[in-house]
């Protein structure tokens, strides 16, 4: 799997937001999107995985020679960012189990495992309106790192994450993107260290 742009720009009204972008992303590879908070970096993630139309240039979705179309891309993308909500009124278990329906756990894993998996056996029948903005965190951080599709896509990964759950962040992120195509965007070293390939969005910014 992988994602090939060519001159890639998006722009609001009359101000771009990145211009230029020609960068083609591998499977097996970790790339990293840093800047000050509104400089785009999320932006540029929504570009790269179809939810949201680009102003300029080309993107491909590429799998083995076979190009995707951008409306099936949604499958092969697991993401966790600030702005994405799980659903309030539902149970962990009962939001897990919505989940599966469309977006199955790698390796046969049940429910139960990925609730021992994120640590919160204790709340698996609480509603997640009454969850922490951590433990919030983590269900998303599991979902992105257990569900069984080919990319994943974190935006500011440990967002109200304590130390303990940011640690448990940087152990799992580099065991479980193994062999997938990882996009990172953030402005907190600690939680892209290990990233192979680093860009600045104010590059992008001709």
């Amino acid at each position: 799997m992988h994602i090939i742009t060519q001159n890639l720009g998006k722009k609001f009204r009359n101000e771009w937001i990145f211009r230029n972008v020609n960068l083609t992303f591998h499977a097996g590879n970790s790339y990293t999107f840093t800047g000050a908070n509104g400089s785009g970096k999320s932006t540029l993630l929504q570009v790269l995985s179809g939810f949201m139309p680009h102003s300029e240039g080309t993107i491909s979705f590429q799998d083995d020679d076979k190009t995707l179309e951008v409306d099936s891309f949604y499958q092969h993308i697991s993401i966790t960012a600030p702005y994405l909500e799980l659903i309030e009124d539902f149970t962990l278990s009962e939001l897990l189990a919505f989940h599966i329906k469309f977006k199955p756990l790698r390796d046969g894993l049940t429910i139960s495992q990925f609730i021992d998996f994120i640590e919160l056996p204790q709340a698996k029948n609480k509603e997640i309106k009454y969850f922490s903005s951590g433990m919030k965190q983590r269900v998303k951080l599991g979902l992105s790192f257990l569900s069984d599709c080919e990319i994943l896509m974190l935006d500011e990964p440990t967002s109200n994450l304590d130390n303990n759950a940011c640690s448990w962040y940087l152990k799992n992120v580099q065991e479980y993107a193994k062999q997938r195509l990882l996009f990172i965007c953030s402005n907190q070293p600690a939680e892209y260290e290990f990233c192979d390939n680093i860009y600045n969005i104010h590059d992008f910014k001709q």
